[in-house]
């Protein structure tokens, strides 16, 4: 071997290591491995970064765009409306939403697919009194099949089409996918359906109803002698850190300031609303120096002095209140929000986040895979999959959750449907697919299109366009291009190949074909679905040139696996997203998701052999 495959072999490995890993994002890894190799001189720097210029991540980064604009126009939900059983049993209901999530996926980002129709999964749930995990697995397995069968389902589609556009041959159009996709995704969600979903392990629904961490909520005036008056609450932050206390609500001349501002002061007579975990009560009313407003001895109204200085005041804090909540207690809500991932709060706490200066909303709990906290709520930084319970006005939770890439869980619905946009959004979108599916286009420039008349419509507010994308997968993909091209040209990916055929195969095509899909599978339950088409694409291509074969099946079988991550909840976004809602622990996905994966192998080799001969 020569010195550059040694080269580019090392950071292969250190690459899939540090994927395994998860310490960092899939995106820095991509980019510390284009640097390795650019570094290493097997990536030229002037090509360094021209992945970000590659059809396939301009058309995912469209794709996404146009998602978005569906969702937001409410196009969707019209369509869930109209489709979901209203009181159907658990198949029909199960066989319907597992149905439309992988329609969906189809044309539409999956990860977007899923955060449309979980609120809906979870009202059928309580309706047919169901364990929520047994709806939300097989929907997110449902949406993950139906990203295979066409060309802008799934990111893994536009990579494989890529490298067959890079062989020298036409990319894959988007029905390509279709003969061997469809016949898998049917196959996959009947099997969810007719029984799969029986295995789906029963865990707690972890919803708004089932925070039970022991917290009261309690009215505390603040007396005439309490270390509390005169302070603003930033001053007593500390202690209130220190007590595992928040302060949700103030409430002064009758009035009731919800998220008040940091730098409001506390005064005599008023009346702090906290919330504690029972064993810190006490503890937290003596140091604050704070008296129930329960208990019979505190006074009913607020000493003299203290009445003539609200009113000395008042004028002076006019102002201030109008940027605060001041509506009724009956407008403050409760709901439950998902947290993406990828979401822009992720390693973030509330703290960092202002949540009440900037958005007029308390953070009350946190669920995380079933453990529950409510000391300390404000340092504690979010992950993917976390359930934030959120209070504050509905304006103020619709637009957090929009900002924030959070998806509620509450029925509720936070999207106003305009039903003139929801057609123009998907008139839109039918338009750039059908674009593409003709060949009137190069795909990525008909989603450019659809993107620039979403805009010009406002289908999707100019100012949303580049929050809708979802940029560590656009980094990813981009970085990960021109690694996928060194190991080619250094001829990496022909070694690799030789010993699968060599070692394993023994020249079986069949044989190699299998191991090409088994192991882009186990990568895939292992790491991003995306970098494992990048990696594996190379060496498909490789071990078809070895065989004398066409690329065709090889790269298909690759397209396949790298959508099949079932086994774990960090393989796909989409697993990911229902392990907080479900109650989920990472070893419940292999229960389903093993028959799932077999049936899929099963199915696609001969499918592949038949529809993509070698």
């Amino acid at each position: 071997m020569s010195l550059e495959q040694i080269l580019i072999l090392l950071i292969l490995a250190a690459t899939v290591g540090l994927f395994l890993w998860g310490g960092w994002r899939h995106d820095m890894v991509a980019v510390a491995a284009l640097l390795a190799c650019v570094a290493a001189g097997v990536v030229a720097p002037a090509e360094a970064f021209a992945g970000f210029g590659h059809p396939a991540v301009v058309t995912v980064a469209c794709v996404l765009v146009l998602s978005r604009a569906l969702q937001l126009s409410g196009a969707v939900d019209g369509l869930t409306r109209r489709v979901l059983p209203a009181r159907a049993g658990p198949t029909l209901s199960l066989a319907a939403l597992t149905g439309l999530g992988a329609l969906l996926s189809a044309f539409m980002n999956n990860v977007g697919a899923l955060a449309l129709l979980m609120p809906v999964a979870l009202q059928v749930a309580r309706r047919l009194e169901m364990p929520p995990g047994r709806l939300l697995m097989p929907l997110a397995f449902g949406s993950i099949l139906g990203g295979m069968t066409t060309l802008i389902g799934t990111p893994p589609n536009l990579i494989v089409s890529g490298f067959r556009a890079e062989a020298g041959e036409r990319g894959f159009a988007m029905f390509d996918f279709s003969p061997v996709g469809v016949v898998v995704a049917l196959a996959g969600v009947a099997l969810i359906v007719l029984g799969g979903w029986r295995l789906v392990p029963v865990r707690r629904e972890a919803t708004a109803d089932s925070f039970e961490s022991g917290a009261y909520l309690t009215e505390a005036r603040v007396p005439e002698d309490s270390s509390s008056a005169g302070k603003s609450l930033r001053e007593l932050e500390p202690k209130l850190e220190e007590l595992g206390v928040q302060v949700v609500a103030l409430v002064r001349n009758q009035l009731r300031l919800d998220a008040p501002h940091p730098s409001r002061k506390v005064r005599v007579g008023d009346i702090l609303v906290i919330e504690s975990e029972a064993e810190g009560l006490a503890n937290a009313l003596d140091s604050l120096g704070l008296r129930l407003e329960e208990d019979k001895r505190d006074p009913e109204q607020a000493p003299d002095d203290a009445q003539s200085e609200q009113a000395e005041d008042k004028d002076k804090d006019k102002d201030k209140d109008k940027g605060e909540s001041s509506v009724a207690a009956s407008d403050i809500t409760l709901v439950e929000l998902a947290v993406l991932p990828g979401a822009s709060i992720v390693g973030r706490s509330s703290t960092d986040l202002q949540l009440r200066t900037r958005y007029g909303i308390n953070l009350l709990a946190v669920s995380r895979q079933g453990r529950r906290s409510l000391a300390r709520l404000r340092a504690l930084t979010f992950k993917a999959g976390d359930l934030l319970l959120i209070q504050g006005p509905q304006e103020a939770l619709s637009g957090f959750a929009g900002e924030a890439g959070c998806v509620p869980l509450a029925e509720r619905e936070l999207r106003i449907p305009d039903r003139r946009q929801a057609v123009l959004a998907t008139l839109v979108m039918l338009a750039a697919v059908g674009g593409a599916a003709l060949g009137l286009v190069p795909a990525a420039v008909s989603f450019a299109a659809g993107v620039l008349a979403s805009m010009a419509l406002r289908t999707l507010p100019p100012r949303s366009v580049y929050a809708a994308i979802d940029w560590p997968v656009i980094v990813l993909l981009a970085a990960l291009i021109p690694v996928a091209g060194a190991m080619e040209s250094t001829g990496v990916a022909s070694v690799i190949a030789a010993v699968l055929m060599e070692d394993l195969a023994r020249g079986q095509p069949v044989l190699a074909l299998a191991l090409v899909m088994v192991v882009t599978m186990t990568l895939s339950d292992l790491m991003n679905n995306a970098a494992t088409a990048a990696v594996m694409c190379p060496i498909a291509v490789g071990t078809a040139a070895a065989l004398g074969a066409s690329a065709d099946p090889f790269l298909m079988a690759v397209a396949i696996g790298a959508s099949c991550a079932f086994l774990t909840p960090i393989g796909h976004q989409n697993n990911t997203l229902i392990l907080g809602p479900g109650g989920f622990r990472f070893g419940d996905y292999w229960r389903l998701g093993l028959p799932v994966q077999v049936l899929v192998l099963l199915i696609a080799l001969p499918m592949l052999l038949w529809v993509w001969p070698m």
